[in-house]
């Protein structure tokens, strides 16, 4: 009786659990046959635009870019004439995949307990059956680095494809960083003397935790040595912090401010770390020292309120073109600053890019600062973000400029997968028109 009371029990508690949003698009089956995409403006980012140019696509990869393009037997023809092809846009830092309805905590999965968590891995916490993946598509955006949050060592971020049945099939490269908060190391606020201490403070303990993760390896190397393996003690937090230390993951650092970034720099520069800014409001300040060091930026969005009342109101808009300027790498992301957040907002991606070039940003340069750029920095540069022979087959196409708020996203591929382009807010659309219809 007890053991039936219980099962009751449980079965009332998942009856009365929201339901979770899942969308009901099916991802894309493998390609089987080749497919020419024909007479559309090319943007192959990494070379000259082509007019009225052709793609095509064999087994998930680009295999020919040009004009006139024959099409192979059994071919699909997919008509471009009067549109626009570009490879899938790269949203470089967002929580896409872990945040559903940010007022239902059991739709939330983007930050773990604690503040000490290298060993976090973003992608196996990443739900495929997201409503706002879909939607992200629409928009264009074919590829997201997927980034937990939190307060100091966040974790390790990954970059993922926008469609698959799961996480796993969904992986592009994983992990593709580890993240911290870097302004949690550098608090502004209280007593001077007291702010000096605790960012020595903050500063020392990550030198701890690095020390102690080379003590940690060196001591797993004399158990392996001495025939001891089975029963060293392993420490998931130490071993995630190995593959920084020796540059094989970059670190993300949320920095805003100049001082920040300074610093950031300054401790990558010392401990030799493979370092990106995320953030970067005050990079041009930093300029000559970004590129001293080879250190590129990930721009946390260009709608932005300035950082400080004594900044001009367009300090945001224009930070891309004066980066450019200066001569710092970067990327754009459509996300919150300092934070990966408003994963509904990815679809806004190409407008933050748009918005850069209504305040000085080439548009070219715009374009690829949400693709080649960010597949450069993230390191899958050698696969995505440019259309050109040998990468994967992902890309869109559009009714006009990616950048114009009017175009429309009517194609896409990953990997030479189609794409379904449905989503919430199309079911909607289609919905009220009908209503209207009837009425």
């Amino acid at each position: 009786m007890k053991r039936r009371s219980l099962l009751m029990g449980l079965l009332s508690c998942a009856l009365a659990a929201p339901r979770l949003p899942a969308n009901d698009q099916i991802p894309g089956a493998p390609q089987t046959r080749p497919i020419l995409i024909s007479g559309g403006t090319i943007h192959r980012i990494d070379a000259a635009t082509i007019d009225g140019g052709d793609v095509l696509l064999v087994d998930g990869k680009i295999q020919a870019v040009g004009k006139n393009i024959a099409p192979p037997a059994g071919a699909e023809l997919v008509d471009a004439v009067g549109k626009h092809v570009y490879p899938g846009l790269i949203e470089a830092f967002t929580d896409l995949g872990l945040r559903e309805i940010s007022s239902v905590d059991e739709t939330v999965d983007r930050t773990e307990y604690g503040s000490n968590n290298p060993n976090v891995r973003a992608w196996v916490a990443v739900n495929p059956d997201s409503e706002l993946i879909p939607v992200a598509r629409a928009g264009g955006v074919l590829i997201a680095n997927v980034a937990p949050g939190g307060r100091w060592i966040r974790g390790q971020s990954a970059v993922m494809q926008l469609d698959g049945w799961t996480a796993a099939q969904m992986n592009l490269l994983a992990p593709s960083a580890m993240c911290v908060d870097w302004e949690s190391y550098l608090p502004r606020r209280g007593d001077p003397a007291k702010v000096i201490k605790q960012r020595k403070d903050k500063l020392q303990e990550l030198d701890r935790r690095f020390d102690q993760a080379l003590r940690y390896e060196a001591a797993k190397h004399q158990a392996i040595a001495a025939g001891e393996e089975a029963t060293f003690l392993i420490d998931v937090r130490l071993e995630s912090l190995l593959p920084v230390l020796k540059g094989q993951w970059p670190l993300i650092a949320a920095a805003e401010r100049q001082s920040t970034i300074e610093s950031a720099v300054a401790y990558a520069v010392s401990r030799g770390l493979n370092l990106i800014i995320y953030g970067g409001y005050d990079a041009e300040s930093c300029a000559e020292l970004l590129i001293q060091h080879d250190i590129p930026v990930i721009i946390a969005a260009t709608y932005r309120l300035p950082l400080r009342r004594s900044d001009a109101y367009d300090a945001a808009y224009t930070l891309p073109a004066r980066l450019d300027a200066a001569g710092v790498h970067y990327a754009i992301s459509g996300e919150g600053a300092g934070y990966p957040g408003g994963s509904s907002k990815t679809r806004n991606l190409p407008y933050h890019a748009a918005c850069a070039v209504a305040y000085g940003l080439d548009r070219d340069k715009a374009v690829r600062s949400i693709t080649l750029a960010a597949a450069e920095i993230l390191g899958v540069g050698d696969r995505v973000g440019s259309l050109t022979v040998g990468k994967d087959a992902t890309l869109i196409i559009a009714t006009g400029d990616i950048l114009e708020t009017q175009s429309n996203v009517t194609d896409a591929f990953i990997s030479g997968r189609r794409v379904d382009l449905s989503s919430r807010h199309t079911m909607l659309f289609e919905k009220y028109r009908e209503k209207y219809k009837q009425q």
